[in-house]
């Protein structure tokens, strides 16, 4: 797949601030999830730790500058959303980038 330009990551994070019920764990180990820090895991285990519709581990502001606080070790659903799929894309048109 060929990221258009206009899908920079670092400066969108509409994906990682769109939902609070996303993302959710799916295939991870119980290893995988381990290596990711307590502060950024949901309380019941399901899912990264949002702030409203923020995921914790977004640092930066949406639409100017931002980065994936354990980009490193990141759950797979966050590995999956790529820079213009369809989630991606519903993410960019709620915060109007599309």
């Amino acid at each position: 797949m060929t990221i258009p330009a206009d899908f920079d990551c670092q400066t969108c994070g509409a994906c990682c601030s769109y939902s609070s019920s996303w993302p959710r764990f799916s295939t991870e180990t119980d290893a995988e999830l381990d290596r990711l820090p307590a502060r950024y895991v949901a309380d019941d285990q399901a899912g990264m730790r949002c702030h409203d519709n923020r995921c914790s581990a977004l640092d930066g502001t949406v639409g100017s500058g931002t980065s994936c606080l354990v980009y490193e070790i990141r759950p797979q659903v966050c590995r999956d959303c790529l820079p213009g799929d369809g989630e991606c894309l519903e993410a960019r048109a709620a915060y109007g980038f599309v």
